[in-house]
Formats: structure tokens, C-alpha cells, sequence
């Protein structure tokens, strides 16, 4: 008997038990779909978190505080406030590596505007920052240097807070009070919307000086005027040009603050991107695998229909053999018959997951949406796996049916 026959009378058999055939694939396909579906949206959060450290800007490094150290005890990065306005200024200057340089100094603020009220993050920085972070301006415009070295009060508004504080009118040339100092505001930016960062419109943007005399003045042991980071575009994204970046900075930096170890650290965009593609890889791959369970129990299932099936069959296995089929003729038919079951389970499996995951696409949570993408890799995937585990499961039943002796096949009742 050929392939086409043998596919063909593995239809009748399963044609003739339509329920339990269906009942035996419905376990693939929730197992298909689950695959497909967890995968999808371990992709789709892969490719959100990749998005928002690229909306970031390019060619990033960040330069950040050191540990502080009390008694002994070494608390987390950052908490040391060892680096000032003055540095980001002697690197832009003496950094040949480093294209834009802009310091960034943040708090948090109660801000009025009249009787509406908001509680916010404060972010003091120079004209930069705009390039640096690649943020575009909606309304308004950005402060300048000239305001910066002035100390002057105006502020930028995230778009968010802008839409808070002045829900039907133009924010521009509006007062508001920020910590119960009154600034202007000159400005709105676009909006870039949450992310895994944090909401990127929930702010207000101010000179770094502004914010270092009226707001927050902390100052480091030197006397220096405090930021927490000092972010820097490279003149290109190369390795060549980041290494060497690294090493121009640290080098000025030692040298500013006359210490031989570290007070600072410098971190890169393409390691926080690196270390995100990390950490979601694994999360998809883990969803995978807690999917994949289902398409062993739906294995076992089909090796449980198949056994009952070589059980009900033992007669026709037995008159079959009688008139001339081998061995391996019985073998390839339950093989088939078990293969046709996983393959089709594994097809309506893949329809099911990419409808449920255009449907997760549409869902919102807390203001966010739960993005997913159905990849190509995910599919050949789930129906690879459900296609070998129908094989792999159906060798038991089919080499039992094969294994079956003429004379006692016809004797089964």
C-alpha cells in the first residue's frame, strides 16, 4: 500500500469516530495556540522594550554617581553624589569622542496651575537633552543657555501634565508653581507615551541651575553642583568611538575629581539594550515551555485514542494481515493516522493562536497595550513540535498493531 492509501484509510478510520477524533486534536490545538499565543506576546514585549531604549536616542552613554559607603556598608550605584554640573561642561568640551553632552538632575514637585494640582517628576537639564534623548517640541518652545546660565524659571511640560493642568487651553505662556515657585511655562513637548522606563509625558522639564538652586540644591563634598547623570551622544556608534569615549571620560573625570578609583560609573545604550533582549528571551522562552506542556498532554492523549483504536481494530488488523499486508504496511497506518491527527490539530491550532493574539493586541492594561507579534519561528515551531510529538506518541499503538499475530487478531472478540 503507498503513502496516498495509507492517508486515505487513515481518514476513514479517524472519519468514522468523528467526535473522538475532534476531541483528541482539540488537545493540540490548545497546545499549538498556546505556544503561538505565549510566544507572541513574549515577542511583542521583546520588541516594545527594544523600541523605547531606542526612543531614547542613539549612540548613548550614561555616566552616573558612584556607591556611597557608610560603616562599611557599600548602598547601590548612584547614591554617592560625586558628579556636577561643571563636569558635563569640561566633557563637552574636552571629549573629542562625544558630540552632545547633557547633564540631567531629577526631583519630584507638586505643581498648580489655579486649582488643579499634579504630582510629578521634575527634571532639570540644558538645550541639549532634546538631541541627546530625541525629544521633539509640540507647542512652544525649548529653553536656551542663555537661560540656563541665568537661573532663569521657565519650564517645559510633558504632555501629559500639560493635559492635566490646563485641560482646554494652550499651555504656553501659562504660570504655574512648582514647589511653591512660580515659573513659566514656555513649552510642551511631544509625546513618546509609557514606557518600560517609565511615562516619558509625565514631567517637567527645567534649566539644570534652576533646579539646583530653587528645588533641589544638594552639592557634593567638593562644593560642586550635584546631577545624577550626565548623558553623551557619540559623534558615531562604533566600538572604536565608544571605547574610546569611555576612556576620555574616565581619564577627565579622575582627573576632575583627583581620585585613582572610580567615583562613577558609564553605562551604554547597547548594553541596557543587550541586557533587555536578554531577560526577555528568556521570559518568552519560559512562556514557551509552560505552553509546550499542553502539547505532551495532548500527546498523550493521542497515544490513548490510538491504543483504543489498535483495541476496536484487532479484527480488521488480523484480516488484513491475512490477505497479505506487512508488517510495516499496519506500522505506517496508525503512524499516519496519528501524524494526520497532530498535523491537522497543529494547523487549527496556528489559525487559533494568531486570532487570539491580534485579539491581546487590542487589550489594554493600566493605559498600556499588550503588544504581540506572531513570528514565523514561533509557528514552524509549535507545528514542528506538534507534528513530532503526534509521530513520537503514535510508534506505541502503531508498532503494538504491527506486532500483532494473524491467528489471534481473528480470534479477538
Amino acid at each position: 500500500m503507498n503513502f496516498t492509501e495509507s492517508i486515505l484509510v487513515a481518514l476513514r478510520g479517524l472519519s468514522a469516530n468523528k467526535m473522538r477524533a475532534a476531541l483528541t486534536m482539540l488537545g493540540m490545538i490548545i497546545g499549538v495556540s498556546a505556544v503561538i499565543t505565549l510566544m507572541s506576546v513574549g515577542k511583542g514585549a521583546q520588541a516594545t522594550i527594544t523600541s523605547s531604549i531606542q526612543s531614547m536616542g542613539t549612540n548613548l552613554l550614561f555616566v552616573r554617581p558612584g556607591a556611597s559607603q557608610e560603616g562599611g556598608v557599600q548602598a547601590a550605584a548612584g547614591t554617592r553624589p560625586t558628579l556636577t554640573y561643571e563636569d558635563s561642561v569640561a566633557l563637552a568640551q574636552d571629549c573629542s569622542a562625544c558630540a552632545l553632552v547633557a547633564p540631567e538632575l531629577q526631583s519630584m514637585g507638586q505643581v498648580t496651575a489655579g486649582p488643579l494640582n499634579v504630582n510629578t517628576r521634575i527634571l532639570g537639564t540644558t538645550p541639549e537633552y532634546t538631541d541627546v534623548r530625541n525629544y521633539q517640541m509640540a507647542d512652544g518652545d525649548f529653553f536656551s543657555q542663555q537661560q540656563v546660565d541665568a537661573n532663569s524659571l521657565v519650564a517645559i511640560l510633558g504632555s501629559n501634565v500639560a493635559n492635566k493642568l490646563f485641560p482646554e487651553q494652550s499651555a504656553v505662556g501659562q504660570s504655574i508653581r512648582i514647589n511653591r515657585v512660580n515659573f513659566r511655562a514656555i513649552g510642551v513637548l511631544q509625546s513618546k507615551g509609557s514606557q518600560g522606563f517609565g511615562n516619558q509625558d509625565d514631567m517637567i522639564l527645567v534649566p539644570v541651575t534652576t533646579l539646583q538652586q530653587r528645588i533641589s540644591g544638594q552639592r557634593t563634598v567638593q562644593g560642586g553642583r550635584s546631577v545624577s547623570t550626565i548623558n553623551i551622544q557619540l559623534i558615531d556608534g562604533t566600538d572604536a568611538t565608544k571605547n574610546l569615549a569611555v576612556q576620555q571620560i574616565g581619564d577627565l573625570l579622575r582627573e576632575r575629581h583627583k581620585v585613582f578609583q572610580d567615583d562613577f560609573t558609564i553605562g551604554s545604550q547597547g548594553d541596557l539594550l543587550a541586557t533587555a533582549n536578554q531577560i526577555t528571551a528568556i521570559m518568552t522562552l519560559l512562556l514557551g515551555s509552560v505552553a509546550g506542556i499542553s502539547l505532551v498532554v495532548g500527546g498523550i492523549g493521542i497515544m490513548n485514542i490510538m491504543l483504543v483504536s489498535v483495541t476496536e481494530r484487532t479484527r480488521e488488523i488480523g484480516i488484513r494481515k491475512a490477505i497479505g499486508a506487512r508488517r510495516r504496511d499496519i506500522l505506517s497506518q496508525f503512524l499516519i493516522e496519528s501524524a494526520v491527527v497532530s498535523i491537522v490539530g497543529g494547523l487549527a491550532g496556528i489559525l487559533l493562536g494568531m486570532g487570539f493574539s491580534q485579539i491581546l493586541s487590542r487589550v489594554s492594561l493600566g493605559g498600556q497595550s499588550l503588544n504581540s507579534i506572531v513570528s514565523p519561528d514561533a509557528v514552524a515551531l509549535a507545528f514542528g513540535v506538534s507534528a513530532a510529538i503526534g509521530l513520537f506518541f503514535g510508534i506505541y499503538p502503531a508498532t503494538r498493531a504491527a506486532r500483532l499475530h494473524p491467528i489471534d487478531a481473528l480470534r479477538y472478540e
